[in-house]
């Protein structure tokens, strides 16, 4: 009926512009509002779907990107990383929150652990390493060139037991070691025990006028007793300043970074919550493949009985059927998406779950009516995605395979036919079940364990200080385009019918894409 209506208009127009007609008064109807869109019984994924551009009447950079994360916490940045042990330990969470985001520490380790993770990630200071990779004096200079082939860098510093925390007596650079044939000669026969640093309190104004007049490439920061307790290196330090601005971070009420961490729902991990709320545990994610259940409403009303100033995310869901049950029970916001990770076989599986654009559009549908947030977790390959997500009503998008092989994701690089990678798995994969994620899957318990995940590598991206910045711009020019300069007017316009939406057939979307090219270069930025 659309098409006929699309039709009739278009030959409508071609009379009158015959006829003399000035167009205006033509019935012209184009594409359809997202209301019409997703009552057509199809599943639909963000490729499948294009939306119409609007009327530009505000510069990209007046477009804003803020945005609550749940009822009760703001982000300047719509980016969240996800749960994942290849994704979010301590050094990506402190590099989401300084970028406006922030990031969600995964439960597949010991609590004490988990805890000890967001405790680093809330005392990060930008910039600094806080735990710098140490030798002890006895080890074999070819530690160092294990370190040079898996991490990329061959100034080490040596301290009494190799740890942060231990006595600094030396350190070792590429100078020290070039030269040396027997590369079992242990390190103290070749370091460098002249060593300059700053004191363990210094701001990073300090450390980097220090740092630069010294003409070193490692400051280490000492306590006054001796013992390293963190590090600035010069290559950090010029990134940083090659990198764009990242703009106020996401800080707490005590100043410290906001840092979210992933919990289960089985009794044991009340004890996992309590550490992690000592540890200064800012929100937390009930983590399930499958959110709607009686075990996430049960671990909602403890949450909010025994720490009821902590806020929690509930989730994954689909439906908006689903969407309003955990609403009810007191979620503070939502996770939706099921199978649709690059890393996850949920769908092809179980046969359960749904395309991620009509997921996000009907729960955040609910949502947004109800006050709580969408948060579109999994799909997100490119900028476009992310303006897709954040247009169909999503508050935030959560990144894990966008995040993977950054120099911040956990895991060390390695090369593989030239290409620099990273590892990176799904949660439902058999490797990441075996330490422990199946409770995500309700398969804690069962015997027989059923992979719904795979593992895999990425290739190597960058930082994220550099990733976010460069494609929250592009997201903002996307915003542009569609003629709404923030997340609450695309939403508002999703509603009123403002925005116009199509799907898109495969050669539109072949079209859409790079092709007809011999060969060529795809850059993020």
């Amino acid at each position: 009926m659309g098409i006929a209506k699309n039709h009739d208009a278009e030959a409508a127009a071609t009379e009158a512009d015959m006829n003399g007609l000035p167009l205006a008064f033509v019935d012209v109807e184009d594409g359809f509002s997202a209301e019409v869109l997703f009552k057509q019984g199809v599943s639909y994924t963000y490729d499948d779907l294009i939306f119409h551009p609007g009327f530009i009447n505000f510069p990209t950079d007046a477009v804003d990107l803020s945005t609550r994360l749940t009822r009760n916490i703001q982000l300047r940045t719509p980016c969240v990383s996800s749960p994942m042990d290849t994704v979010t330990e301590s050094s990506m969470a402190a590099a989401m929150a300084t970028v406006g985001g922030i990031g969600f520490i995964h439960y597949n380790n010991q609590p004490q652990v988990q805890a000890s993770l967001v405790k680093k990630a809330k005392s990060q200071r930008v910039a600094f390493v806080p735990d710098p990779v140490c030798l002890c004096p006895w080890d074999p200079i070819s530690h160092i060139d294990r370190l040079k082939e898996t991490k990329g860098f061959s100034s080490v510093l040596v301290t009494e037991d190799g740890k942060v925390g231990s006595k600094l007596v030396g350190i070792v650079t590429s100078r020290d070691t070039d030269f040396v044939l027997d590369r079992s000669t242990e390190v103290r026969e070749v370091m460098s025990r002249d060593i300059i640093s700053a004191p363990a309190d210094a701001s990073l104004e300090e450390a980097s006028k220090l740092l630069i007049q010294s003409k070193k490439s490692l400051l280490p920061l000492v306590t006054e007793s001796g013992e390293l307790s963190e590090l600035l290196c010069r290559t950090d330090l010029k990134a940083r300043r090659e990198n764009p601005e990242s703009g106020s971070p996401s800080l707490d009420a005590n100043r410290k970074f906001l840092v979210g961490a992933a919990i289960g729902t089985r009794e044991s991990d009340q004890i996992r919550l309590k550490l992690l709320v000592e540890a200064g545990v800012n929100v937390v994610i009930l983590d399930s493949s499958q959110g709607d259940s009686i075990y996430q409403r049960q671990m909602i009303e403890y949450v909010k009985k025994v720490h009821p100033q902590l806020d929690v995310i509930a989730g994954n869901v689909v439906t908006a059927y689903q969407a309003r049950n955990l609403i009810e029970a007191g979620a503070d916001a939502l996770r939706v998406g099921m199978g649709s990770g690059s890393i996850c076989t949920t769908q092809e599986v179980c046969a359960v779950g749904r395309g991620q654009g009509t997921a996000v559009y009907k729960t955040a549908a609910v949502g947004n009516a109800m006050g709580v947030p969408i948060i579109a977790d999994g799909g997100i390959a490119n900028s476009g995605h992310v303006v897709k997500a954040l247009s169909l009503g999503a508050s935030t998008v959560m990144m894990g395979s966008f995040l993977a092989g950054t120099d911040e994701a956990p895991g060390d690089f390695f090369i593989q036919d030239g290409l620099r990678l990273k590892k990176y798995r799904g949660m439902g994969s058999l490797e990441a079940m075996a330490k422990g994620s199946d409770a995500r899957y309700l398969g804690d318990k069962s015997r027989l364990k059923i992979a719904q995940g795979v593992s895999g590598s990425v290739a190597a991206k960058g930082s994220v200080l550099r990733l976010i910045p460069y494609t929250l711009h592009a997201v903002k020019q996307g915003f542009q385009d569609l003629g709404t300069p923030s997340i609450r007017a695309a939403h508002d316009a999703l509603r009123s019918g403002g925005i116009r939406l199509e799907v898109r057939t495969g050669a539109a979307q072949k079209e859409g894409g790079v092709h007809d090219l011999v060969s060529y270069e795809k850059r993020r930025f």
